[in-house]
């Protein structure tokens, strides 16, 4: 085994293009020698990396075959054993509903030093790409940001409450998640917004009410989407910069 000690940096991507990842990262990824990496959406990313870096692709997306987290747990300690500087590259923020806490959990079991770089998360940046900030000194105190993953598991009485709501993985529950809202007191006419492929070239928005939105994106496959739910949608009008 090499005597040297590797270290493992688990490093948020950010949304989209390789614009919006933080300098950071990027000095990181230009010093790795091994890249474990997520389903990213811009490939330019791997391009940072030297030309003997070990890359491995260990990507999860919904209904795909995906790599065990018990073998990229592995993966990550086996790597750091042998003395290398590791970075485990995941789309948006490592916390942001990610696994990091499990790989974390796997590298203090073995001993492995890490360290954890934030990145900016597709549920704050999609919202305001698209025109539409998550606070409004009237129309918005506060926001939430929830995974709709698994939506029979989320309090929506308490969401319904909330001013705002950033949703993440919610394109297959879109119409579930209508249903709730409305259920727990929000109104057919509260605003609502699906953003796709937020920070790329291929971002789209729909905007709507929780009473037309499952019929305007009818047929359309939302992934990745990031859904915004509340008044300040309704602001995606006006906050838009004009042409040029």
């Amino acid at each position: 085994m090499n005597t040297n000690r590797g270290k493992v940096y688990i490093v948020g991507a950010g949304p989209g293009e390789i614009e919006y990842l933080t300098v950071k990262a990027q000095k990181l990824l230009t010093q790795a020698q091994v890249l474990i990496y997520d389903a990213l959406v811009d490939s330019q990313l791997l391009q940072l990396v030297p030309n003997n870096c070990e890359k491995i692709h260990v990507g999860k997306r919904g209904g795909q075959p995906s790599t065990p987290q018990t073998e990229i747990n592995q993966l990550l300690i086996e790597k750091c054993q042998a003395g290398n500087k590791i970075v485990r590259l995941k789309s948006g923020d490592p916390f942001i509903f990610g696994r990091s806490s499990a790989e974390i959990q796997a590298l203090i079991a073995a001993n492995c030093p890490f360290e954890i770089v934030p990145g900016i998360s597709s549920a704050l940046a999609a919202p305001l790409l698209a025109g539409i900030p998550l606070t409004d000194v009237v129309l918005s105190r506060c926001f939430a940001v929830v995974t709709a993953h698994q939506p029979e598991e989320l309090d929506w009485e308490a969401l319904a409450r909330i001013d705002t709501l950033s949703i993440l993985m919610g394109g297959r529950n879109l119409e579930y998640i209508v249903h709730q809202l409305q259920r727990y007191g929000r109104s057919q006419k509260t605003p609502i917004a699906a953003i796709r492929a937020c920070g790329t070239p291929n971002q789209e928005v729909w905007l709507g009410t929780l009473a037309d939105i499952v019929e305007k994106t009818a047929g359309v496959s939302l992934s990745p989407v990031v859904i915004v739910v509340g008044e300040v949608v309704g602001l995606a009008d006006y906050l838009r910069s004009p042409a040029g």
